[in-house]
């Protein structure tokens, strides 16, 4: 049987342990963010035009008046 692993060791496992899947979670978590953000960035334009549009000019930034 092998030796016994000293405090050292066993905190470096624990903290891998832990790491690891915190690390891959949260590069999974921000690719699915970016790709969503990515994918709905035409639907949003096409939003903020078409309300831009809808707007008339006593809707308008009053800092934009002749």
């Amino acid at each position: 049987m092998g030796e016994e692993p000293t405090l050292p060791e066993l905190l470096l496992v624990f903290a891998m342990i832990g790491i690891v899947p915190t690390v891959v979670g949260g590069m999974v978590i921000l690719g699915v963010v970016g790709l969503t953000m990515w994918a709905t960035a035409p639907l949003r334009r096409r939003r903020r035009a078409r309300s831009e549009d809808d707007r008339g000019p006593s809707d308008g930034d009053p800092s934009e008046a002749p």
